[in-house]
C-alpha cells in the first residue's frame, strides 16, 4: 500500500536517489543535495508554524509502507513571488490597424509580470517510472488538494501550477533556442538549474522588459507555446478534472502551461466531507462488500496537520459516519472516534 505523508529529515537520501530521475525542466527539484536538504528544513518549520509566510514549503512524500521506500514526492508554495519576483509571460494581443488601407491584423504577444505573486503553487510533482502504474498518480497529485481542503485557511485564494514545457530528450527547448538564449547566453538546463537553486536575479537582470511579438520566433518556437512536455501530460489532465484552467500564462524559459483555480473552485475542496470514524472492518469484509457494492475508490486522509496522512481506500459513509478497512485506518493513522476527510478519487463519482 501507498501513502502520501509529509516529508521528514531522515528523507534526504532517498529523495536524492528520487530526483535523479527528473530530467530537465522540473526547476524545484535540482540534483543538489544541500538545496534539498534546504527544502527540506523549510518544509519541517513550515508545518511546525516556524516559517515566514514568503518561505511556507508544505512538502510530501508518496511512501510504499510495505517496503518502507520513497517513490515519489509533491509539494505546495504557501505564497509565490513575496520574496523575489515570480515571473512568467502573459499571452497577449496587439491589434494594427489602418482604416485608409483597409488592413487589419492581430499579432500575439508575450508581456513579462508578476501576476500570480501571491498566489499558492503546487509544485515538485515527480513518481517514480516504476510506481506509474494504477491510480498512484492521482493520489500523489490530489493528495495535496485534500491537505489543503483541510488546512485551507493557509493557502491563498489563487491557486497556480506552473507544468513542464516542450524540451527534446536531451533537454533543448524550442522556445528557449528561440528567445532565452539571445538574452542569457547559456543552455536551458544551466538557466533552468540556476533557477532551482534560488539564483533568480538575472531574470530581471537580463529579461526584456518590452512585450515581445511571438511572431519574431520560429515557428517551432510558437508551437510549443503554452504546450505540456508528453511526461507531464497526465499531471495537466488530472488537474483540469479537478477545475484548474489555463488562462494564457507561461513559463518564461520554456512557455510551459501555468494553469489555475481558485482556492474554493477546486473540485476536491468543494466535495469533499469530514466524518467520525464509527468502525473499522477487518479487510476480508472490506473486499467482499465492495466488490458487492461496486463502491468508489476513496481518497481518505486524517484530520492532522503534521501527522497528515492520505491513502486511497473504499468507505460505507452514513450521515456524518463513516466505516473503513483496517489497512487504511492503520496506513493513515486513525481510530473510532478520529475525524477522516473523504471524496471520491474519480471526479465523474462524485455528488
Amino acid at each position: 500500500m501507498v501513502i502520501v505523508r509529509p516529508i521528514r529529515a531522515n528523507d534526504l537520501a532517498p529523495l536524492l536517489a528520487l530526483v535523479r530521475d527528473t530530467g530537465v525542466g522540473l526547476t524545484t527539484l535540482p540534483n543538489n543535495e544541500a538545496l534539498l536538504r534546504g527544502r527540506i528544513e523549510a518544509s519541517l518549520a513550515t508545518f511546525a508554524g516556524t516559517a515566514d509566510k514568503a518561505d511556507e514549503q508544505w512538502i510530501f512524500v508518496m511512501e510504499d509502507i510495505t517496503q518502507a521506500r520513497i517513490v515519489g514526492i509533491c509539494a505546495i508554495a504557501g505564497a509565490v513571488g513575496l520574496r523575489e519576483p515570480w515571473y512568467s509571460y502573459r499571452v497577449g494581443t496587439v491589434v494594427h490597424a489602418s482604416r485608409e488601407l483597409g488592413i487589419f491584423t492581430r499579432t500575439p504577444t508575450l508581456f513579462l509580470s508578476n501576476d500570480h505573486t501571491g498566489a499558492s503553487e503546487l509544485c515538485s510533482l515527480f513518481l517514480a517510472p516504476d510506481y506509474r502504474v494504477g491510480r498512484n498518480g492521482a493520489l500523489l497529485s490530489k493528495s495535496r488538494l485534500m491537505f489543503m481542503a483541510q488546512f485551507r485557511e493557509r493557502f491563498a485564494a489563487k491557486v497556480i501550477a506552473e507544468l513542464r514545457g516542450v524540451s527534446d530528450t536531451s533537454g533543448r527547448s524550442p522556445f528557449w533556442e528561440s528567445l532565452g538564449r539571445h538574452f542569457f547566453s547559456m543552455d536551458f538546463a544551466e538557466a533552468d538549474y540556476l533557477t532551482g537553486i534560488g539564483k533568480k536575479s538575472f531574470v530581471a537582470e537580463l529579461m526584456p522588459k518590452h512585450p515581445l511579438y511571438s511572431s519574431f520566433l520560429s515557428k517551432e518556437a510558437q508551437a510549443v507555446i503554452g504546450e505540456t512536455h508528453e511526461m507531464t501530460r497526465p499531471a495537466r489532465r488530472l488537474l483540469e478534472q479537478e477545475g484548474f484552467r489555463f488562462e494564457g500564462h507561461v513559463d518564461i524559459f520554456d512557455a510551459g502551461p501555468t494553469l489555475e483555480s481558485d482556492l474554493v473552485d477546486i473540485d476536491v475542496v468543494r466535495k469533499s466531507t469530514t466524518h467520525t470514524v464509527a468502525g473499522i472492518r477487518d479487510n476480508s469484509a472490506e473486499a467482499s462488500a465492495d466488490s458487492a457494492s461496486a463502491a468508489p475508490l476513496m481518497l481518505i486522509s486524517n484530520a492532522h496537520l503534521a501527522g497528515f496522512r492520505v491513502g486511497l481506500g473504499c468507505c460505507k459513509i452514513a450521515n456524518d459516519k463513516v466505516v473503513i478497512s483496517a489497512d487504511i485506518a492503520k496506513a493513515i493513522g486513525v481510530e473510532v472516534g478520529d475525524a477522516v476527510r473523504v471524496v471520491a478519487l474519480s471526479p465523474s463519482e462524485r455528488a
